[in-house]
């Protein structure tokens, strides 16, 4: 058995079933978390106050993921089983971030978060089929500078998306006076519906394209051990 693994050293692991169906449990709870606090008006803050619940609510879990990766083996273990080529798959439904102008049309997201955001997300739905067949043809893809690039960007397009969205208005004050309050610093996204977009998708894709870079690293530390 081991020499079947060390004759593919480009092969993606996938996970047993119960490590999957224990993936999707915590997603469902987490899922359901996200609901309940949103429910209760745990995000909401005072109109013109900066969002600090909201950012935690994005920043959390993926500070959980990263302790948890570090310092929990079986976890660590877990994580680098993943199918890579499910999580990039998975991505392709970030061009729901289409959306983002129909609010901005509607006027109820400021164009300076609309448009990233939504350029974006749609940046990265539209080339992830194309990764996932090039993963499924060539596995070694992984390690690539390209598929590497893809994953940092769809962070980076997170990044600037939440940034524009409830850093921005801390640092520009008068740049939120110029729009409506309704549109004032994303103020749909601390409610639900929307409110699940910041507090379980966002830290959720981030997630996966961490984990897509994880496993970049341990496939290029193997070429480079070769």
């Amino acid at each position: 058995m081991s020499n079947a693994v060390a004759s593919h050293p480009h092969r993606l692991n996938s996970p047993a079933p119960q490590t999957r169906s224990l993936a999707v449990t915590i997603l469902a709870v987490w899922l359901a978390l996200a609901f309940w606090l949103g429910a209760a008006g745990a995000f909401a803050t005072p109109q013109g106050e900066p969002p600090i619940r909201l950012l935690l609510g994005v920043v959390t879990p993926i500070a959980l993921f990263l302790l948890a990766f570090w310092i929990w083996q079986s976890f660590h273990d877990f994580v680098l089983s993943a199918d890579v080529r499910l999580l990039t798959g998975t991505q392709a439904w970030r061009f729901a971030g289409f959306g983002f102008l129909g609010l901005y049309v509607q006027g109820l997201l400021p164009g300076y978060f609309a448009w990233p955001a939504a350029l974006g997300d749609m940046a990265v739905a539209l080339t992830a089929p194309w990764l996932v067949i090039a993963l499924f043809r060539q596995p070694s893809i992984v390690r690539s500078k390209v598929f590497v690039a893809w994953n940092i960007f769809g962070i980076l397009d997170f990044v600037v998306a939440v940034g524009m969205g409830a850093v921005a208005p801390l640092l520009f004050p008068d740049l939120v006076r110029t729009v409506t309050p309704q549109m004032a610093a994303a103020a749909p996204m601390r409610h639900l519906p929307l409110l699940l977009i910041p507090t379980f998708a966002v830290p959720m894709f981030t997630i996966f394209h961490l984990i897509a870079l994880f496993q970049a690293r341990r496939f290029g530390s193997k070429e480079a051990a070769r």
